[in-house]
């Protein structure tokens, strides 16, 4: 029941769920695109605009869904910029109407970046490396952990029973999947985990008057720093691969990093492929997806993603002989 009203949430309802945590919204609200989670701007009395974010049922406990916000208020009380949710009227930040919980964030002003400058490189590796100390204090309880079950095979198997999988195609890409999942298992031993942000691309960072800002922190989990290093600067050129080295000298600076770690680089961006499709897959009967995304309907789209995916497990491979540093 809670599905249905999600999809089908209307202005006015969100209205009344906002006014129901205790702030008092003049009626204007403006849907922001968001496909995982739905997401509203909203003007107050006050004149401040606020942002509501209405969490997808069945996807995290309201239990995840605290540690995602206390992290937050760690990172926030560390004077790191990241965008924390607003108290409710009762103190906390999550509030719940008709099974669905939600949260209110500040609205937070600036443009994300298509590229960084060499200093900017500095400033991110600083400020990601400052993120991970934190992240490394505490754990998690209520959060998945990013490795090969709930990247690799959870997903592979969610993929192999989705409509659209053509059936000459699951076995190759099944292999392709055991194969980077085989190399990431062998580069992770020893690779220390901590709460990362996860989902740390160019679209959840905003630079504007008051610097960088950090934000969606929804993907939120335990999982191995560099991949919130390779999110960040993902490219596979010269420039890519320099920049990256800069990011992680600045990153040194406040935060220990092995430069072996930059091995799982490859495996990683293999396994968020696979994560990526199974996301899209459970999501099908949403029907923002499939007018999302109408090409995962074609066979000659799985055609290719199979022979990319054996590339890839092809490139991970090779980074299991690779030097760094």
């Amino acid at each position: 029941m809670s599905t249905e009203l999600f999809l089908a949430l209307t202005p006015d309802w969100v209205i009344k769920a906002v006014e129901a945590g205790g702030f008092v919204p003049t009626g204007h609200v403006m849907a922001l695109h968001c496909l995982e989670n739905r997401v509203y701007d909203l003007r107050l009395e006050s004149g401040e605009h606020v942002v509501a974010k209405f969490y997808r049922p069945g996807r995290w406990s309201k239990e995840a869904i605290a540690e995602e916000h206390q992290f937050l208020f760690e990172l926030q009380e560390a004077e790191i910029p990241v965008c924390a949710p607003l108290r409710f009227a009762n103190g906390e930040s999550i509030h719940t109407v008709e099974d669905i919980h939600y949260a209110v964030w500040p609205r937070t002003g600036g443009r994300s970046p298509e590229e960084f400058t060499d200093e900017q490189v500095g400033i991110l590796g600083r400020l990601v490396a400052r993120i991970h100390n934190v992240g490394g204090l505490s754990g998690v309880s209520h959060r998945p952990t990013l490795d090969s079950d709930s990247y690799g095979f959870d997903a592979l198997e969610v993929i192999e029973d989705a409509p659209w999988m053509p059936p000459h195609l699951v076995e190759r890409y099944g292999d392709a999947v055991e194969r980077i999942v085989d190399v990431y298992d062998e580069l992770i031993q020893g690779v220390p985990l901590h709460r990362i942000h996860a989902d740390c691309h160019h679209g959840n960072l905003l630079n504007g008057p008051d610097g960088w800002f950090f934000l969606d922190f929804d993907d939120f989990r335990m999982g191995p720093a560099v991949q919130d290093v390779w999110l960040l600067v993902p490219g596979r050129d010269e420039q890519a691969a320099q920049q990256r080295k800069e990011f992680v000298v600045a990153y040194q600076q406040f935060r220990a990093f092995e430069l072996s770690w930059m091995r799982l680089v490859e495996p990683l961006r293999g396994l968020r492929y696979v994560h990526y499709s199974a996301w899209v897959a459970r999501r099908w009967k949403d029907p923002a997806f499939p007018m999302t995304f109408p090409q995962y309907e074609e066979t000659t789209y799985w055609e290719r993603e199979v022979r990319d995916l054996e590339e890839q497990a092809d490139r991970c491979e090779r980074e299991i002989y690779t030097q760094y540093g």
